[in-house]
């Protein structure tokens, strides 16, 4: 077995903080028990381009129990936990390509690593691996039946694919279940988010005016985490409906070019490129906090900020500040990628729990039904997302009413009036 990781000598440890998370994950336990027994991966080779954390260890295991044959490698230069990666590859028996702080060239071998075990499914975090399918390795295209995707950068990927026509095979988006962007999006990006930034800074967030960059679930998250820590919040968007949930949700709502002359802490999550630019830099307070919390680093125009500075420098692990002209220091938290996976663990597992539950379901459901599908992105079916909604209440010691027989014939029929 053939894996790149940095020091097996981490094995142990990852084996203890694996079984940890796995705690937390009771939906994917059900699941792995079910694959355990019936085996509907059996021989299947799947290529995962996924955040190498303790939770994705979780999924890799449950598919191996599932009977498939995983590779894994790295979805982020900066959000691989190293002993997990051991772990798996030495201990659980699943080739991992990952290793925190990988320069470019080294994340784009562990790509093609991953890519070269001829994948039949794919299982992508930003559409990466299926990227260089359909560019450098389109040879390895026959071979795949369909695939899956974790986030919404990656899902803004494959439309456009589908939309030139270009896309090779079927892939269920898994950002667009209920029980991933709901949850996992608000709640899980709200929480790590800002562990991050307090792990990066031990900043304070009483007091402070935090400008999210972005509305959207993982918007929604980090601006009511920040809140609730005392923070003064404030939101920039380009969609007037999201704009105007803001403000009934209790946020202010302006333009970019205001908030920059206002805001402590800056937070990217709009999967669009340069949110921040130059002219933002130029008029932020001194000692501005920036970070990024979408998935690629493009947010945060870094060579713009750059050029702008008189001089660069470390100041501690994550952070980098640079001093402008007018003697303002902006201080930039890990290379503006994730915060929340370079500077922390990512999302609490049992948020994870249902996301990676969909990933399983959606791969065996891809592999059932493939062949009747069209090369284009579909929708995690409901029947999935409600049993793992469902599964996960179960799981929390809470249950549901049931319709009476009154009342569903009642919900079936229009006889019955005022």
């Amino acid at each position: 077995m053939k894996y790149d990781i940095k020091d097996a000598r981490l094995t142990k440890q990852g084996i203890q903080r694996i079984e940890w998370a796995d705690r937390e994950m009771p939906v994917l336990q059900s699941i792995r028990e079910r694959f355990s027994k019936q085996k509907p991966l059996k021989g299947i080779r799947v290529a995962a381009c996924l955040h190498v954390t303790t939770e994705t260890a979780n999924l890799m295991i449950t598919l191996k129990a599932g009977g498939a044959n995983v590779t894994l490698c790295a979805s982020n230069p900066l959000s691989t936990q190293d002993d997990v990666a051991a772990a798996l590859s030495k201990h659980y028996g699943i080739p991992t390509f990952a290793i925190k702080g990988e320069n470019n060239k080294t994340y784009y071998s562990h790509l093609e690593a991953a890519i070269k075990s001829r994948p039949q499914i794919t299982m992508d975090d930003g559409a990466d691996v299926v990227g260089l399918l359909h560019s450098k390795f389109r040879d390895y295209l026959k071979d795949v039946k369909g695939g899956t995707e974790e986030t919404t950068t990656g899902v803004v990927r494959l439309r456009a694919m589908q939309k030139d026509g270009t896309l090779q095979y079927p892939i269920i988006s898994i950002n667009d279940a209920d029980t991933k962007h709901m949850f996992d999006n608000r709640y899980g990006t709200g929480q790590s988010t800002l562990d991050g930034i307090i792990r990066a800074t031990n900043v304070l967030f009483a007091g402070k005016t935090v400008v999210v960059v972005g509305y959207g679930w993982c918007g929604r998250g980090a601006a009511s985490r920040a809140r609730g820590m005392g923070a003064r919040t404030v939101v920039t968007e380009i969609d007037p409906l999201k704009g105007l949930e803001a403000v009934m949700d209790g946020f202010e709502v302006m333009p970019m070019n205001k908030a920059a002359q206002i805001g402590d802490i800056f937070i990217t999550v709009t999967g669009n490129k340069h949110v921040l630019r130059g002219e933002h830099f130029k008029v932020m307070r001194n000692g501005a906090i920036i970070c990024n919390s979408g998935h690629f680093n493009v947010e945060i125009d870094i060579p713009a900020l750059r050029s702008l500075a008189t001089s660069v420098k470390n100041v501690k692990e994550f952070v980098e500040e640079y001093k402008l002209k007018n003697g303002h220091k902006i201080h930039l938290l890990a290379d503006g990628r994730l915060i929340n996976l370079a500077a922390a663990e990512g999302h609490p597992a049992s948020v994870m729990d249902m996301s990676f539950a969909n990933q399983a379901l959606s791969a065996e459901y891809m592999l059932s039904h493939y062949s009747d599908l069209d090369r284009r992105v579909y929708e995690v079916p409901k029947n999935i997302d409600r049993e793992i909604a469902r599964l996960k209440l179960k799981s929390m010691h809470m249950s549901l009413d049931v319709l009476t027989e009154e009342q569903e014939k009642y919900l079936s029929s229009w006889q019955e009036g005022t």
